[in-house]
């Protein structure tokens, strides 16, 4: 029986997994690194050892990795996903990249038509935001089934980041021309896509994205 980090004395440690449960969340516990909170409980963000350092009344909780870290997506991270399939309900995804931190091994995502934009949900049209083979940003949200991570682009920084054109001989990248538009630089033909509004890291602290 493995045991939680709140049966563990002070500096015993314990092997844990992505996503395991490490104890129930209370004012002594103090999450550290390779840790995250969910639904009052402390979870393990990657495979590791975890460390528990008691200090006055807290409890101190970190996973050191051994190795290469294994990371999964904790909800509200922003993640990097590519789409491969698309219907009038949903698309789905696999996610490539969390934060800065590109993944040895893809997770699977989805993203719901309600989901896609922050207003005017019901007239939101799945092929007119995405198209398979777009790279896109999105956040995390709390709802995960069968290992599938439910996302959403409703916010002007998530949304379609790389999307290729078809319509020339060769697959070539194309500019966003607005927030709802995007167009191929070798045709001039444009391909509506609900497009994220990046906003550089240099940029200055009243940059307003105007395209």
């Amino acid at each position: 029986m493995v045991k939680t980090a709140s049966e563990n004395t002070d500096g015993e440690s314990y092997i844990c997994v992505p996503g395991q449960r490490l104890c129930a969340i209370s004012e002594y516990t103090v999450g550290g690194e390779g840790t995250y909170e969910k639904l009052g409980y402390l979870h393990a963000s990657l495979s590791g050892v975890v460390k528990i350092r008691k200090r006055h009344k807290n409890n101190y909780i970190s996973v050191a990795s051994f190795g290469s870290k294994t990371v999964v997506p904790v909800v509200g991270d922003v993640v990097t996903a590519k789409i491969t399939v698309i219907n009038q309900r949903f698309a789905k995804c696999v996610i490539i990249c969390i934060g800065k931190t590109c993944l040895n091994r893809p997770y699977r995502g989805i993203l719901r038509k309600e989901d896609v934009r922050a207003t005017e949900k019901d007239r939101v049209e799945m092929y007119k935001c995405f198209r398979p083979g777009d790279v896109i940003l999105a956040r995390v949200l709390p709802l995960v089934e069968l290992n599938t991570y439910h996302l959403t682009t409703a916010e002007n920084e998530l949304g379609v980041a790389v999307a290729m054109s078809n319509k020339s001989s060769d697959p070539t990248p194309m500019v966003p021309v607005g927030w709802t538009e995007m167009q191929c630089p070798v045709t001039l033909i444009k391909e509506p896509r609900k497009v994220a509004k990046i906003v550089p890291e240099t940029a200055p602290p009243n940059y307003d994205g105007k395209l």
